[in-house]
Parts: C-alpha cells; sequence; structure tokens
C-alpha cells in the first residue's frame, strides 16, 4: 500500500477531511482524528479501540503494532504500509 492509498481511503470515509496535525497529515470525522500518515510516509496510523487494536495485531502482526506510550494503549494503532492491504485498512479505519 502507498501513502496515496491509505490517503483515498481514508478520505473515502464519510464526512472526512484532510488537515495537517505536528507536521503531518491527518484525516479527521466530525472534528476527531480517525487515520494520520507520518511524515517519511512509511507508516499510517488508525484510531481503534484497544480490543479491536488487540484482534488487529494478532492477526497481522507485521503490519498493525500498537503506538509507542498512553497513545497505544488507548487504541492508537501503527500500520506498515509496505506490508498493509487495502482491504484491512478499509476494515480496520470503519472501526
Amino acid at each position: 500500500m502507498t501513502p496515496k492509498d491509505f490517503r483515498r481511503i481514508a478520505l473515502g470515509m464519510q464526512g472526512a477531511v484532510e488537515g495537517e496535525h505536528m507536521a503531518h497529515p491527518d484525516f479527521r470525522a466530525n472534528g476527531r482524528i480517525f487515520a494520520t500518515l507520518s511524515p517519511d510516509a512509511q507508516w499510517g496510523m488508525v484510531t481503534l479501540t484497544p480490543d479491536q487494536q488487540r484482534e488487529f495485531v494478532r492477526a497481522e502482526p507485521d503490519t498493525f503494532v500498537p503506538a509507542k506510550g498512553a497513545w497505544g494503549r488507548a487504541g492508537s494503532t501503527m500500520v506498515r504500509l509496505a506490508s498493509a492491504d487495502e482491504d484491512t485498512v478499509g476494515e480496520a479505519m470503519t472501526r
């Protein structure tokens, strides 16, 4: 998956808009960030519940990893774009 693919999926969500947060792209719906792209464009982030995060990490550990620190414990989940597929990332974003 490329950053362009990730962006297309994010912007395909109902009401999604692209903004910027800490010098990198973010994607919001209803004023809340649900996904971001890292400045190096190697990683995306999706916001999941901790239970959903465990499910994705367990199913695809080469693609999904918890973000570091408190954000990760709260469900922020990093997506390695090089190993991600569009269907799985789309599923994660719609949760």
